[in-house]
């Protein structure tokens, strides 16, 4: 199952959508196989093709797609100004670098007299938790972020924000079926301490805490041993996270024609006119 396409990659180019399954590649019928076992028939060098057919919902036939492989080189943050000086910031994954991106990008909006920030989420498949956390301290001043409810105490924990790193401009973030893990996270933090509204479609429900244990033919198995809760416990896996404003929609490169980003716009520009009023 495609979580979510990368933005700008080979396969965002060519269609391919959040909850998309993947069934062939090159002609070779890949129901049953692992993710690791599909991902080793995509991989090849650059430049050469790999056709892959593809279920999605709501659509009887198979769809097609030629994909030229790359060697992708991912930029975690984007910054955009719009009008009314709203800066646009779309996070596409969570690794290593992207707490120092998005605090960069921060301060540019700043420097730019940014009155508020719209943040994007959609199609963010996630990744690394700790970077999540560091990125939600840019704009939650302190609290609890995420949880972790086990199956033993060791499992149990709870991660917070730090403290002095926030900023205190206005937020509204977009999410969709592609926001996974991490975005998820996030959004659960910045929802439930009414940092911002969220906008969107329900996300994609991917909050486990798995660890790998050996076994004596020294294979090993991957176990489920906690789940990812929000700061007020909400359970993320399998179930997702709701939105506060729920608009359908597919992101477009138009963003005239993006419902969810234009519903996003308008209620962050009542947000400043508010906060610009209370500052007063």
């Amino acid at each position: 199952i495609v979580i979510a396409p990368i933005e700008n990659t080979p396969a965002d180019r060519v269609g391919l959508k959040p909850l998309d399954e993947i069934v062939k590649v090159d002609e070779k019928n890949v129901i049953g196989m692992t993710s690791d076992e599909v991902v080793k028939l995509l991989r090849g060098p650059a430049g050469e093709p790999v056709k892959i057919g593809v279920r999605r919902k709501n659509q009887d036939k198979m769809l097609e797609f030629k994909i030229i492989r790359e060697i992708i080189k991912i930029k975690t943050v984007r910054l955009e100004m719009l009008g009314g000086r709203i800066a646009y910031i779309k996070i596409n994954q969570f690794n290593l670098k992207t707490d120092i991106e998005l605090e960069a990008m921060i301060k540019y909006a700043k420097r730019k007299k940014a009155a508020g920030i719209l943040l994007d989420l959609r199609n963010n498949p996630g990744g690394l938790l700790n970077v999540c956390v560091d990125v939600t301290s840019q704009f939650i001043n302190g609290g609890v972020v995420v949880g972790m409810k086990g199956r033993f105490d060791k499992a149990n924990d709870t991660l917070y924000a730090a403290e002095g790193r926030a900023t205190k401009l206005p937020v509204v973030a977009l999410v969709n079926e592609g926001s996974a893990s991490a975005a998820e996270i996030l959004a659960g933090a910045l929802k439930d301490h009414k940092r911002a509204a969220i906008v969107g479609t329900k996300t994609f429900g991917k909050g486990s805490v798995q660890s790998l244990f050996n076994l004596p033919d020294n294979s090993g198995i991957y176990i489920t041993i906690a789940r990812y809760t929000t700061p007020s416990g909400l359970v993320i896996d399998h179930k997702g996270l709701e939105p506060n404003v729920r608009v359908e929609g597919e992101i477009t490169k138009e963003k005239q024609n993006d419902r969810q980003l234009q519903k996003g716009l308008a209620l962050l520009r009542k947000e400043v006119a508010s906060h610009k009023k209370s500052t007063r």
